[in-house]
């Protein structure tokens, strides 16, 4: 299948043979973004990019990649509007706000679930990030395009259930993804295959993490280390997405 731009973040993602193709795209978008926002191109002084950015803010992961990214002056504007924003947005909740009488059912509400509104507020915050809502707002596009793919594309397909699978996270949405986009019979096939692909890869992890277990016995010392010497990080990978090995991704000067 001759390969068009949109397939070429996944081409890239499944030739790179990583324990997760979407967890491999995820990093680059991630990383893409820290240059654009606070990289040499300086995009933090265009009123129009920090108009987006303090209206969506960052999550508290992002905000600890970003000051590791290490450039002062663009962190230093970006949180200046960002507060004037919130700070605005923060009077006006207050100022509308008045404490009343709570009733019973709402003092047994579960977190997340209660009528405050300063409550809500702050966790409508907490759940924005330009970051993430970038990736969000493109990933069902990735998903899409991973479905077209493996049914059309012999190679990539080939590639898919020959490979390492997803992490267990990206695993859920490509089930849940199916359920829209392949028919009834195609879904039992993909359902089927990849099931087996996933399972025949946790075994593989599990192997690697007891082997790297193994190899702090003394009896083991001189025994090959195969493929456990990065099984930690691979595992963790695997069960929840990421890169825990990852070096800090740092502005480049």
């Amino acid at each position: 299948m001759k390969e068009q731009l949109y397939m070429i973040p996944l081409n890239d993602a499944v030739n790179a043979d990583d324990e997760c193709p979407f967890c491999f795209i995820e990093r680059k978008i991630e990383q893409d973004l820290l240059d654009f926002v606070l990289g040499s191109g300086s995009s933090y002084m265009e009123s129009d990019i920090r108009e987006q950015t303090d209206k969506a803010g960052f999550c508290r992961a992002h905000f600890k990649k970003m000051f590791d990214y290490g450039n002062t002056l663009g962190n230093g504007w970006i949180l200046k509007t960002h507060y004037k924003k919130m700070i605005g947005e923060m009077r006006q909740q207050i100022k509308s706000y008045t404490p009343g009488k709570i009733s019973l059912k709402d003092k047994f509400k579960k977190s997340g679930e209660s009528a405050n509104p300063i409550g809500r507020w702050t966790a409508e915050k907490e759940e924005s990030c330009y970051i993430c809502n970038y990736f969000k707002d493109h990933y069902d596009r990735y998903l899409d395009t991973f479905f077209m793919m493996y049914q059309r594309d012999s190679e990539f397909r080939a590639k898919i259930d020959n490979g390492k699978g997803f992490c267990l996270p990206h695993f859920g949405d490509i089930c849940e993804a199916s359920d829209s986009k392949l028919g009834d019979k195609e879904r039992q096939e993909f359902y089927s295959r990849i099931s087996e692909l996933m399972l025949r890869n946790m075994d593989r992890l599990y192997e690697d993490v007891a082997w790297l277990i193994e190899k702090f016995d003394y009896r083991n010392k001189d025994a090959d280390w195969k493929t456990s010497k990065d099984a930690i990080q691979r595992g963790m990978q695997k069960l929840k997405g990421g890169y825990p090995g990852d070096a800090v991704y740092k502005m480049k000067k």
